[in-house]
């Protein structure tokens, strides 16, 4: 019996990702749980396995092509010698109403009034993994109902908001409970936007003037980029600018580095800072916090998890190393080692991504000194490193060769007040000291 393989769930609010690698072709033979193809998302690049045994039939996706989860991406033959075959048949039978969705919204571009289901993902289908003709590009009038369970739209009445308006992150723009506390969360500071958000000013023809080269951006970049602008749009950032003396830990760094070395680690500077921030978010409750407008809470996490800033030929990614209060320094370097080698080789989870309390990022082995590092939403604070270089110090009258590391300590100015910003970088300046 053939059996359609639908794109399963990503991770937490991914609902899209293009296809960068299909590792099976067809006529394969594939048994559970092997790998049909590599998906990048905004957020990591992840293996799909199938969830059944059997024979590969037709492949619907195309190395490049953007899939939203729910669209099928290979149609299989089920084996019967497998022990799993007898469910997945049973399966497709409970739902053969669904199968004809994807006709009904591949018919819909044709004509020019937009039917109701695609209402709030237009968005979203703009680059379908299956044949469609160019899809809904434009904004559709709130007067189509958005895709949303009952309680979804009582939800959205009671906290007085138009769910029509609101850009569904579930399994075909549907609209849950959480898109609707987002949405309302960013109204109520003033930067809540309608599905599609707001049309940019138009761009030139730059090529009137000259050659030009057109790429089109990835996932991560797209999402890092839409994260960035939701980030610096809800936050009121204030950043506070210091200069630490590093001269003592880096003289402890180097005093150490033959015993992580034993231990086959790299100690860097990245280390412990992170064992540092845990401490102080620890120290300071209000940088461990989140501010939760819709149901009027100040939540304080008890458990210290640090996302570190990594460079990667894709983008940025923001891994979060668990726990790190837990750790020795050398525990903490392991461990970043580790997870920057995943980002970097893109083999990191959405998993790995998530669940941060305060991020570091460290610029300094490129070079700059101050910078304004953006928050990293939902996240309150953000400590920018810069490139630590030898200054002349004045100490009991004499001026002293000292290794100065610029730190710069951006927050959420809705949550920390500015002293209590001062009082936790002097806070650092201290324990780095020490």
């Amino acid at each position: 019996m053939a059996i359609e393989i639908k794109l399963p769930e990503l991770g937490e609010n991914i609902s899209e990702g293009d296809i960068v690698n299909i590792l099976v072709s067809e006529g394969d033979t594939v048994t559970v749980d092997q790998p049909l193809l590599e998906i990048e998302t905004g957020k990591a690049t992840v293996e799909v396995p199938t969830p059944q045994a059997g024979v590969i039939r037709k492949i619907h996706v195309s190395e490049g092509d953007k899939a939203s989860v729910g669209t099928v991406i290979v149609t299989l033959e089920a084996g019967d010698s497998s022990p799993a075959a007898a469910e997945p048949p049973a399966q497709e039978e409970k739902k053969p109403e669904p199968a004809p969705a994807p006709k009904a919204a591949e018919e819909a571009p044709a004509p020019a009034p937009a039917p109701t289901p695609s209402a709030k993902p237009a968005k979203k289908a703009a680059v379908p993994s299956r044949p469609a003709p160019a899809p809904v590009a434009v904004a559709l009038p709130s007067s189509n109902l958005a895709p949303a369970s009952p309680s979804t739209r009582q939800f959205a009445r009671e906290v007085g908001v138009d769910i029509n308006q609101i850009e569904g992150t579930g399994p075909g723009g549907r609209v849950s409970i959480e898109d609707v506390k987002a949405f309302s969360r960013a109204a109520q500071a003033g930067t809540a936007r309608p599905a599609g958000g707001v049309a940019a000013a138009p761009l030139p023809d730059f090529g009137k003037w000259g050659y030009v080269e057109v790429e089109e951006i990835n996932t991560i970049r797209e999402v890092t980029a839409q994260h960035m602008a939701a980030s610096w749009n809800t936050i009121p950032h204030v950043t506070i600018h210091e200069k630490i003396d590093l001269t003592a830990l880096e003289a402890l760094r180097k005093a150490s580095k033959s015993k992580a070395e034993a231990a086959g680690v790299k100690l860097t500077l990245t280390a412990f800072l992170i064992k540092i921030a845990a401490s102080g978010i620890k120290l300071f409750p209000r940088f461990n916090a989140a501010l939760d407008l819709v149901n009027h809470q100040m939540i304080y996490r008890k458990y210290y998890n640090i996302g570190v800033a990594v460079d990667t030929d894709k983008g940025l990614l923001v891994p979060v190393l668990r726990n790190v209060d837990q750790m020795n320094v050398i525990q903490i370097a392991k461990s970043l080692g580790a997870i920057a080698d995943k980002a970097k080789a893109r083999r990191i989870s959405p998993d790995d991504l998530q669940g941060g309390c305060f991020t570091i990022t460290n610029i300094g082995g490129i070079a700059g000194g101050f910078f304004t590092p953006i928050v990293n939403y939902p996240e309150v604070a953000i400590l920018g490193v810069g490139r630590a270089a030898m200054e002349p110090v004045m100490i009991d009258g004499l001026f002293q060769p000292r290794l100065m590391l610029p730190l710069s300590l951006s927050f959420d100015h809705r949550v920390i007040d500015g002293a209590d910003g001062a009082r936790f970088i002097k806070w650092l300046n201290e324990a780095i000291q020490q």
